[in-house]
């Protein structure tokens, strides 16, 4: 599949702000399943100097500054982004207790996937979180039969509900009031996978949706989407969708990795301002024929 992808933020400011200084982390990655073709970022007011370079984890981000008082900043990143269909030998999987050995035992692999193994800014666990995930993980079945057994689980016990959470909503709550979004869910599954020892990271990207039947797609009502992706000895990094029950594929499309969510907002700043500000995003995935 090709698609178009445009995503816009726009901050208004109440009063004046002097300085901004931000990081982007918006283009889409070129990997084995995907190509970003073209991408460009449109800043209004012009900022002073952008500075492309890549992040510890190999994601794309820009740096830009704005030195001159404003009180409106519109960032809006296009792309042109092909992918293509994933073929995964999921019968190549080793059980969950092979799986953690394996990781154990050979210690480079350990050294490069302990950063997906600890806690991290927004991900960190305890007893109940490890309760809620071990009935998912019997040590003789297939790791990634497992996970995906962990992703149908939190899409059946928990709801979809906007708004409910903020980037700062402990896992715990998520867990208590069985509700959240795509960032929750992603992060709760994380959790749950380094509790047992498994190795796991956090996606950011989008997702193509489709309009209920008979109706138009509204312009700008699609959204950034987050998964997660398990590293599976023998096969490799495997990516799940546990806010849609299953296993992303061409319209998934993935823009970063990291950790969890604070290694790869879409955007990051510093402002010198001494007012309030509103925000508005809306994000175009327009399918080319």
């Amino acid at each position: 599949m090709k698609y178009k992808l445009t995503h816009q933020t726009k901050y208004k400011y109440f009063e004046p702000v002097n300085s901004y200084h931000s990081l982007v982390c918006l283009k889409p990655q070129t990997l084995t399943n995907q190509t970003c073709h073209e991408f460009s970022l449109k800043i209004s007011p012009k900022p002073s100097e952008i500075v492309e370079r890549k992040d510890f984890f190999g994601n794309t981000v820009h740096y830009f500054s704005i030195q001159s008082a404003h009180q409106e900043l519109i960032v809006q990143a296009e792309s042109i982004v092909e992918t293509f269909s994933k073929n995964i030998r999921a019968d190549y999987s080793l059980s969950c207790r092979q799986a953690k050995e394996k990781i154990k035992r050979t210690h480079l692999l350990k050294v490069e996937l302990l950063q997906y193994l600890l806690p991290s800014p927004f991900i960190n666990w305890d007893a109940e979180i490890e309760d809620f995930a071990k009935d998912c993980f019997p040590e003789n079945q297939s790791l990634y039969e497992c996970v995906k057994a962990l992703c149908h689980k939190i899409f059946t016990e928990f709801n979809f509900v906007s708004n409910f959470t903020s980037i700062n909503t402990p896992i715990k709550t998520v867990l208590k009031e069985r509700k959240g979004v795509c960032q929750d869910f992603s992060h709760l599954a994380i959790a749950c996978l380094r509790s047992l020892g498994f190795p796991a990271r956090y996606v950011s990207g989008y997702l193509e949706t489709l309009p209920p039947p008979g109706k138009k797609k509204l312009q700008g009502s699609d959204a950034s989407h987050a998964w997660i992706s398990v590293f599976i000895p023998d096969i490799g990094w495997c990516e799940f969708d546990p806010t849609n029950d299953l296993v992303p594929q061409e319209r998934h499309i993935i823009t970063a990795y990291g950790r969890d969510y604070s290694d790869v907002p879409p955007l990051k700043g510093i402002i010198f301002s001494s007012g309030r500000h509103t925000l508005s995003v809306s994000v175009d995935v327009i399918p080319l024929l």
